[in-house]
Formats: structure tokens, sequence, C-alpha cells
């Protein structure tokens, strides 16, 4: 068993590259005296090296063919992860299930991977770690050592965060190393998971390590380019910023070389990090780009977006002038939305306005003005959005898209235009409006274009479609256009997820749950998949299956409050009060000021007879939150306790009008009605409850009974 009960982490000065070639044996992570065990395996997280998850990567690439050996079955069942994260390791993992979204060209790409994907990969990944964690058979925990963590991508440090806090040490133990000097570098849930899970401890500060062979300037020089420019060494750095420019460049060729071949054998991953970095300081820096474009790519279609900011700006900054504008088009487009998804809308739009501005090409003003308007509509910060710019834009860009002169084009982006104009009338509250785009949109593909041309779009022309009838109150035929989605690209888990909530409005609940199940066992994890399935459980009443769903949603993502009180009035349905006190609580840890977990602790007090600890969190609650029909109930369940009748009728009245439709509200004011001695009002209640779905048939029957004797 591990010697600590928490990870490790460590700050100080950081050792040469684990990766370098060496004249002694590499110096341990932690010294020798400590009793804390030393890692596995160590990797480094420099994302210089390869990219966003250098550091999970290599963690996947040490450990895949162990975990291959001891469970055979785990790693497919991780494949969209491990093939995202470690894309080399496709000889030892199952291809994924490909997607529209995967098959389309870049150019017909027109769906985007949400700024969540990164985190569900990474969980993915966790998952993975401690299900072999915790299958196999080992006297102690395992022990992963992660160096060079503040170079690390910010997709690397969220995988980090979220392993520091799902793993409990004495299964697997990590220890972490990262400078003191740049915590500005950490990414905050990183820097937080750090300060709660882990024990810091400073490292000492060792003596250069000396390397005779190493002293020549050129041998400094050539020993920093070995490093892909990652040297510790300040000897090597200061000689590499001292040496003629021609030098440097022939080193940078030459590594660039030798990259190029690993790259052609199948390590892809240095593609996006030691290649292109040797390629812009070699003697053609333009021979960047194509590298740099195509690890742009890469980041988007695995929802990379730091990544993909980073390397389309880099691409740009080696692009020729003379490049052809597609190119140019297709890097602004990449950078513009990496920065909406990031949140920083501000400068998206000053770079649209810009390329609006340099540029008279119709299709470039198109695009940029549709660009525009999703600002507007989707990813402005809500008091920025404005609906009628944005449908003023896309009313400009659909015209403009119908002067295009190739027919096909023409088709294609009038269709794409009239989707965008669709959302806008949607959330204009014009449903109408839209389906009459979304149908335009669909009738000009199908004359126009081939049948299999434009597939991806096609799909999500007939997903949005039945979005709108679904807010028209056609569910049948939202019902058909989803069959259709799923149906043309049935591996997208995305798919099940949006049919699910159509065939449960339907009361199809075994279809729904069926759809649950399948997007789950599709998409990396996903807290939303749990959580939506957990209320279809309750709501057919399989509480355990719920209570399993809530728990895997909040082993995701405890912060939210939202999981946390569904999870805490599950454990009250079934009378489990220690647990749901300890989930509260943790719950209100994060949340003190949630008026929803508020009310689950008066509950809590209230079960045990804590009165007075229950009418303090219903108050608080009620305060932050007048609406709330369960702390409504609650106080009333007090005032009528202590005899107080008149405020339990005054609390009930103000639920029942929030929620018409409970027969327990109306029961119970009944009730308290029919202890004052208001017998017409208390059988009025009781009346009305009966009226209603779901009530308690024979218990109102019984109580209209009594008023009818004592009337």
């Amino acid at each position: 068993m591990s010697t600590t009960s928490t990870h490790l982490w460590l700050t100080g000065p950081e050792s040469e590259p684990l990766s370098r070639p060496r004249p002694q044996p590499q110096p341990p992570l932690l010294p020798p005296s400590r009793p804390e065990p030393q890692p596995d395996i160590t990797v480094d997280c420099h994302r210089r090296l390869r990219g966003p998850y250098t550091g999970a990567g290599g963690l996947l690439r040490a450990l895949l063919p162990l975990i291959r050996l001891a469970q055979p079955e785990l790693p497919d069942r991780h494949r969209v992860e491990i093939h995202a994260v470690a894309p080399e390791l496709r000889g030892l993992v199952a291809d994924p299930l490909p997607t529209l979204t995967d098959r389309a060209a870049p150019a017909e790409r027109t769906r985007l991977h949400p700024r969540t994907r990164t985190r569900r990969l990474a969980h993915g990944i966790v998952e993975l770690l401690l299900s072999y964690a915790r299958a196999a058979d080992r006297t102690r925990p395992l022990v992963l050592g992660f160096t060079r963590v503040t170079d690390a991508d910010p997709a690397d440090q969220e995988f980090l965060a979220l392993l520091l806090r799902r793993a409990a040490p004495d299964q697997i133990t990590l220890v972490v190393h990262t400078r003191d000097d740049e915590p500005e570098c950490l990414e905050e849930e990183l820097a937080s998971a750090l300060r709660r899970y882990a024990s810091r401890r400073a490292l000492p500060v060792a003596p250069p390590l000396r390397f005779p062979h190493r002293t020549h300037p050129y041998a400094l020089v050539r020993a920093f380019v070995a490093s892909d420019g990652t040297s510790t060494d300040p000897a090597e750095s200061a000689a590499y910023e001292r040496a003629d420019e021609h030098v440097r460049a022939r080193l940078h060729d030459a590594r660039a070389t030798e990259l190029h071949a690993r790259v052609a054998q199948g390590e892809l991953t240095l593609g996006l990090g030691a290649l292109p970095y040797h390629l812009e300081r070699g003697s053609d820096p333009a021979a960047a780009a194509p590298v740099l474009a195509s690890a742009a790519e890469h980041a988007l279609a695995t929802g990379c977006y730091h990544a993909l900011l980073d390397l389309a700006r880099r691409a740009q900054a080696v692009t020729p002038d003379d490049a052809p504008l597609g190119a140019e088009l297709a890097l602004h487009t990449k950078v513009t939305t990496a920065l909406a998804l990031l949140g920083d809308t501000a400068e998206a739009e000053r770079l649209h306005l810009r390329m609006r501005e340099r540029h008279t090409d119709p299709l470039v003003r198109l695009l940029g003005d549709y660009a525009l308007a999703m600002l507007h509509a989707r990813f402005h910060p809500p008091g920025r959005r404005d609906l009628s710019a944005a449908k003023a834009l896309l009313t400009r860009t659909v015209a403009l898209a119908a002067r295009l002169p190739d027919p096909g084009q023409r088709a294609f982006h009038t269709a794409f235009q009239e989707n965008g104009l669709a959302l806008i009338e949607l959330r204009l509250g014009h449903p109408a409006d839209a389906l009459r785009l979304i149908e335009s949109g669909l009738g000009r593909l199908r004359l126009h274009l081939p049948d299999s041309a434009h597939l991806l779009h096609r799909s999500v022309l007939l997903r949005n479609r039945a979005e709108v009838y679904a807010a028209l109150g056609h569910l049948d035929a939202a019902l058909a256009d989803h069959d259709a989605v799923v149906a043309m690209d049935p591996h997208h888990p995305e798919h099940y997820f949006d049919r699910a909530d159509v065939r449960r409005r339907l009361g199809d609940t075994a279809g729904a749950l069926t759809d649950y199940d399948r997007a789950i066992d599709l998409a990396p994890p996903h807290w939303e998949l749990h959580f939506n399935r957990a209320d279809l459980r309750l709501e057919s009443g399989d509480t355990e299956g719920a209570l399993a769903d809530l728990r895997q949603a909040a082993a995701l993502e405890p912060d939210r409050a939202d999981i946390r009180a569904s999870l805490v009035g599950t454990l009250l349905g079934i009378g489990d009060l220690p647990d749901a006190r300890a989930q509260v609580t943790e719950g209100l840890r994060h949340h003190p000021d949630d008026a929803h977990l508020l009310c689950e602790r008066g509950l809590i007090a209230l079960r045990e007879g804590a009165d007075t600890s229950a009418r303090a969190d219903f108050d608080r609650a009620l305060a932050l939150a007048p609406h709330l029909v369960s702390a409504l109930a609650g106080r009333a369940t007090l005032a009528h306790a202590a005899g107080d009748d008149h405020a339990a009728v005054a609390d009930l009245t103000r639920a029942i009008t929030l929620e018409p439709s409970d027969p327990d509200l109306l029961y119970n004011r009944g009730y308290a009605h029919q202890q004052a001695g208001r017998v017409a009002a208390a059988h009025a209640d009781y009346t009305a409850a009966l009226r209603l779905p779901g009530a308690d048939v024979a218990g109102l029957r019984a109580r209209i009974e009594e008023c009818d004797r004592t009337s």
C-alpha cells in the first residue's frame, strides 16, 4: 500500500527532459532518502514535444500494452478517447465507429465539437486508468509521474486535474512536478486540484549535471535543438541564443528530417509538436505552413481549441503572402472559431471585420457575415447578443449566396445560410418561418446536388427540422426526422440523446432509455447523459438504476449543484438520510448559496426532527429562490406541526400557484383547512386534487367522506 494518503506535488527546478540521451542514469524524480514510492512510469508533459496531449498520450503509449495484456476488452471500450489522445496506438485498439463528422472533408465539416469535448476525452482516459488499477493484482498503488506540467497544454492540464480528483491514492498515486516561479501557467482547475488533493513539497536546488563532452558551444547548441527546444540547461539555451542563425537553421533542418521520418512511420503526434517547431526555425520556415495547417486540422477534429488557436496562428505567420485565398480563409476560420469557443468573442469579431475590409470576394463576405451573425446569436456573452443584428446579417448572406456563379456552391451555401437564419427565427419565436427556411434548404440540396454530397449538412438540416417540429408540438414528425438522422449517422451519440427527448415526450419510456443506453455506449463519459437517464429511470420506478446514474454524474462533475441536488432528493426518497446528508454537505461546500441544496438539507433536518434547523434552511432557500416549491411545502409542514395552519395554507397556496398540477400540494392544503375547521375549503381542495394525474384516489375519497360527514 502507499505510504502517503495523498498525491504528491513537487515544485522547484526541473531536471532535463527524460527523453534525452545521458552518460549517467536519470536521477530519480524524488530524492532517494524519501519514503514515498518512485513512479512506475514518468511522462514529460511539455506541449512542444507532441502537442495538446503530450502527457496523457505518453502515459497511454507506456501503459496500453500492459492494459491490453491484463484486460483485453478494456481498451476497446475507450477507443474514441485513445484514438484522439494517442493516435499512434491505433494498432492496439479497435477503430472508432465512424460518424459523418469524421468522414466529412474539411470543406464540408459543418458540425463542431462542443468546448467540453476535451473534458469528455479526459474522463474516458481517467476511467480507463481507474478500471485497470482496480483490477490489477498489485501489492501497492500504481505510481504515475508527470514532469514539466507547467508547460503542458490546457487539455493535458485538464486531464491531470480530473485524474487528481478521481484517483484514490491507494490505487493510483500521482507525482506531479511543476515550476513554482510561474503559477499563472497552470490552469485554475489544475492549481485547485493540486492544492486540495496533493501534498506539496519544494525540491532542493540540485547541482548542475556536468557533461564534459558538451562544453563546446556547438555541442551545447546541438543539444538544445535535440531537446526540441525544451532544454532546462541554461548553458544550452544561452549557447543557442548566441549561435549563428545559419548554424541553428541547419540543425533544425536535420532534426526536422529525422522527425518527418518518424511521423511517416506512425508517430503522428510528433507532427503536432516537435516537427512544426523545427520547420518554423529551419532554413525554409514556409515549409512549416502545411504541417501546421494539418496539425490545426487535427486539433479542430479533436476539439482541442487552445491548441487549434496556437497552431493556426503559427500557420498564418509562416504562410506566404501570395498563398491562395482559400488557404488564408481556412486559417482565419480556425483562429476565429477557436477564439469564439474559448470565449474571446470580441477578438473574433475584430478579426472578422478586418477580413471583410481586406477582401471584396463574395464568398469571403458571405462566410464572414455568417460568422458575425453566429457571434451575435450564440457566442457573445448574453449582454452582447443581438438577434436582430444576426437576422440582418443572415438576410444579406442568403442574398449573396443566391448570386454565386457555381450551381453547386450556390445550392450548398444558400441552404447553409438559410439554416443559420432558421436558428434566428426559432430564437425570435417564429418556428413556422424557421421550418420554411429549413425545408427550402433541404429541397435545394436534393434538386441541385448529388445524393452523396454534403451528407453531414443534410443530417444537420434534418436534426434542426426535428427541433422546430418539437417546438411546434409536432412530435411524430420530429421523431421521424430523428429516425432519419440516426439512419444516416448511426454512430454519433448526440443523435440518440436528441431522439430520447422526443421519445420521452411521446411517452415511449423504453425507447428513450434504449437511446440513452446507446448514446452512453458510443460517447466518452458525459454527465448529461447519465443525469437525463437517471431522471427517466426515476419516472419508470428504477430507483437503483437512477442512483447509479446520479452517482456517476456526480463523479464526473461533483461541482454541479443540480446533480448533487437530484442525488440528495433520490436518497431522501428511499430514506437514506446519512448518505443524503453527506451528499448535501459536499454540495454546499462547493455552492453554499444554492437554494435547492439548502432546501434538501432542510428536508433532512425535518425528517430528523430538527425543526429549527429545517426552518432556517427553508427560509434561506426561499430568500434566494422565492419560487422554490419544495421549500414552500417543507415550511408549510413545519407551520402545520406548530399549529400555525394560517401560515401553512399561505405557503401551500403560493406553491399551488406555481405548480397547479401537483395533487399532493392540494391534498396538504386541504388537510390544513380541515384541521382548522374550514371544511368547505378542504372539500374543494380534495375534489380538485382528485381530478389530477397521480392523485392518491383512495386517500382523497376518504378525506372527502370525512368532510361530508362533518358538514
